[in-house]
């Protein structure tokens, strides 16, 4: 090898050892272990594809994988709909005050995730929160917002509370690099504003509603804090296996089942790929 291929090298070799070992290890580790199985008799022993022949026919992990498939479909749509008409409202000039609205939207994304579930815990909670004190006040019964019929969408209101303001900011920062121009010659045209949105917006923001979409299906596939969190309040519920994340967690720390937990994980980290990267060739041929 000649001396100027060890220049290259050495400029991308610091970046290869660090891609190697942050990225490729944990994957490759992963990978290792879910073709073993470890028993308290008989020790560890290679296995191959057992493993993933027994998660793939295991009901309590489609269980888990169905929900949050159904979480993605009608969280994702609301959440981003609602970002989107954020972003436009900021980004036409006649809402007044946008700056507080801007931040005020924003905020809810700054809180850590256990805190914000934490907030929303307390409040759902029909014995001591929010729900149990107006039901007192009001002597009514409201829906129980985590019993099996609502909890899903109860964990759904708050994620969408989260992100919503995160998403915004991704649509806001897009429209804020379309040109002036384009909006004042389609006024001069006579172009409304829902016209302007429709025409020009939307479809100028366009990477930016992929992004976002693929930024959402992957946090949809990874639900793991909030039904964690409030698993005390709703035990018979929010089971163990609620979420394909809360499965593989429980069964690694709980069960010490490394090698089948790493197996659901590799599995669900295949089945967000393949669908993240649906969503991407869906809006790059629209595009």
């Amino acid at each position: 090898m000649t001396r100027r291929s060890w220049i290259g090298w050495q400029f991308i070799g610091p970046f290869m050892a660090v891609f190697a070992l942050v990225f490729l290890a944990p994957i490759g580790y992963s990978v290792y272990l879910s073709v073993f199985r470890t028993r308290l008799v008989g020790g560890t022993s290679f296995v191959g594809l057992e493993n993933y022949t027994n998660a793939l026919s295991d009901p309590q992990f489609w269980q888990g994988v169905t929900r949050v498939g159904l979480f993605l479909a009608v969280q994702v749509p609301i959440m981003l709909g609602l970002a989107l008409v954020v972003a436009l409202a900021i980004d036409s000039g006649r809402l007044h005050g946008k700056a507080f609205f801007r931040v005020t939207i924003f905020m809810p994304y700054a809180v850590p995730a256990v805190v914000a579930t934490l907030m929303w815990g307390f409040m759902y909670s029909n014995q001591f929160g929010l729900v149990g004190n107006i039901n007192d006040a009001l002597n009514i019964t409201l829906p129980e917002p985590l019993s099996a019929n609502l909890a899903l969408a109860s964990i759904g209101n708050i994620v969408t509370w989260e992100f919503v303001g995160y998403n915004m900011l991704i649509f806001y920062s897009a429209l804020r690099v379309v040109p002036a121009s384009l909006y004042e010659s389609a006024e001069i045209d006579g172009a409304g504003a829902f016209r302007i949105i429709r025409a020009i917006k939307l479809p100028a923001i366009r990477g930016a509603l992929v992004i976002a979409t693929i930024f959402s299906v992957i946090g949809s596939f990874q639900l793991f804090n909030e039904p964690a969190i409030m698993r005390p309040l709703a035990r018979n519920v929010l089971t163990t296996d609620y979420t394909p994340n809360m499965y593989a967690y429980t069964l690694s720390f709980a069960g010490q089942q490394y090698n089948y937990a790493a197996t659901v994980a590799i599995i669900m980290g295949v089945i967000t790929m393949v669908v993240a990267y649906v969503v991407q060739l869906r809006g790059t041929r629209e595009n």
